[in-house]
């Protein structure tokens, strides 16, 4: 039983829907941050659930791993098929099954993106808020249990999933939830299949919570002195309720990268983008709040984004400032890592990491989602110098020893995968033994997204 002998079954009720050609691997081996090329086997393109289910009998078969594939922008190099065997890429199970615009909630397959769902959404009133800021499709965001920008007040897709469908490693189609908000009933599955990366089973359905469009949305910038001060203000914005819907950190780096990438004059200073949602008043009333928390902590005035477009912009900005520090060294790749820690310990992690950096040999701009003690670094080394990379991973060692120091977790987003598993057992001790008998319960073989997240054979 090998892994050709299941191509070979593939091919013959794939047909075309299985890929072997050499662009078609490297284009699922490769990672966005600094893994090495790693493609698989093959790339099979189910158009249903049921071909989902087919190829992973096969593959169960003939114990050949199986990797699920969203749209590749993962950090953590979660979608690499270490130990070949097939790559499914779901892009084409990409349709939105149902709206229940009455009870706030939608059907969709995995591939359709976040970008997409909300284009649909338009008509409705009604949009989906979770914004990791690439437009991930949501079968990966659930699987990495992805975050972003607005999860400050919307929460993760842990708070946002009501219910999957799932094929299992033996084939098997379960459901798990229901379109209920809550249920007593049983062990949380649909918990379980959210953040699991794959290990367990193949996400192919998902429905998903959906919010009302807000009445009033204000968005603005704010430069402040130096870090500690704009932590500080988070800090203090967050410990008096002000209902933030995103609170983001950019430091100096990260604003001299946007500044050249995107042709801003924003002051070459530390700033939070700030953004509220709600009614006329109550935007108005929470603005000025932050505003004098701001003056306390010496922010600047607000340069205020009212319309649709200029906030547009403003978002924009973030969102592309990962390719800004990027563009920022020509050539350079990227080790990025995200940690998270409690809100009180928020000024100390970015305040040590900044000073590890500073003493470092390459440069390493930080920004994030501090408004729930998330943020990133962006690593960046010439790949074929090796002396950079061990700097950076050094760095991103500390980090992640800090981040465990100080309560918290080593990454707050962007999942374990390949760059996180070494620090699993620090911070979960065992019950990351527990994970793995899980794994072993429901994929005795290890064929599902092998080598990633549990310790594995």
């Amino acid at each position: 039983m090998t892994i050709e002998t299941a191509l070979t079954e593939l091919q013959s009720i794939l047909g075309d829907g299985l890929s072997r050609s050499p662009s078609d691997l490297e284009i699922h081996g490769r990672s966005e941050t600094h893994f090495a090329l790693t493609p698989p086997d093959a790339v099979a393109y189910p158009l249903s659930t049921q071909d989902v289910a087919a190829i992973v009998k096969i593959c169960a078969a003939h114990h050949c791993p199986v990797v699920a594939w969203g749209t590749g922008t993962s950090l953590e190099g979660h979608a690499l098929a270490v130990r070949g065997g097939v790559c499914i890429d779901l892009s084409r199970m990409d349709k939105v099954l149902d709206v229940q615009v009455d009870d706030m909630d939608v059907r969709v397959q995995p591939g359709v993106t976040r970008e997409a769902l909300n284009t649909e959404l338009r008509a409705t009133g009604l949009f989906f808020p979770v914004d990791p800021g690439a437009n991930a499709s949501l079968g990966g965001m659930a699987s990495t249990r992805a975050s972003g920008t607005t999860a400050v007040r919307y929460g993760t897709m842990r708070d946002n999933v009501l219910g999957l469908e799932v094929v299992l490693a033996d084939g098997r189609i379960i459901h798990t939830g229901s379109r209920a908000r809550k249920s007593s009933a049983g062990y949380d599955l649909t918990g379980l299949f959210v953040g699991a990366e794959g290990t367990l089973g193949i996400i192919t359905e998902l429905t998903l919570k959906l919010q009302g469009q807000p009445q009033a949305i204000g968005a603005a910038v704010c430069a402040f002195p130096d870090v500690a001060a704009a932590v500080d203000a988070v800090i203090a914005t967050i410990q008096m309720g002000v209902p933030m819907a995103r609170i983001e950190f950019l430091d100096t780096a990260s604003v001299m990268a946007v500044n050249a990438y995107a042709n801003m004059n924003l002051p070459t200073t530390p700033h939070l983008l700030v953004e509220f949602h709600g009614s006329d008043n109550a935007v108005k009333e929470d603005a000025e709040t932050f505003g004098e928390i701001a003056k306390d902590y010496k922010g600047s005035d607000f340069d205020w984004a009212t319309r649709p477009e200029d906030r547009s912009m403003l978002w924009k900005m973030r969102h592309e400032a990962y390719y800004a520090i990027l563009a920022s060294r020509k050539g350079a790749r990227a080790i990025v890592t995200d940690v998270c820690v409690p809100i009180s310990q928020l000024a100390t992690a970015i305040a040590e990491t900044e000073a590890d950096i500073a003493e470092s040999i390459i440069t390493g701009p930080i920004l994030g989602h501090v408004g729930d003690g998330n943020f990133h670094a962006i690593l960046l080394i010439d790949d074929t110098n090796t002396t950079e990379r061990s700097a950076a991973e050094k760095l991103a060692h500390r980090m992640a020893e800090r981040a465990l120091r100080l309560g918290g977790t080593v990454t707050g987003e962007h999942g374990v995968g390949l760059g996180k598993l070494e620090y699993m057992q620090a911070e979960h001790g065992d019950a990351w033994a527990v994970m793995g008998q899980i794994k072993r319960a429901l994929d005795p073989d290890g064929i599902m997204n092998p080598g990633k997240l549990v310790q594995q054979n």
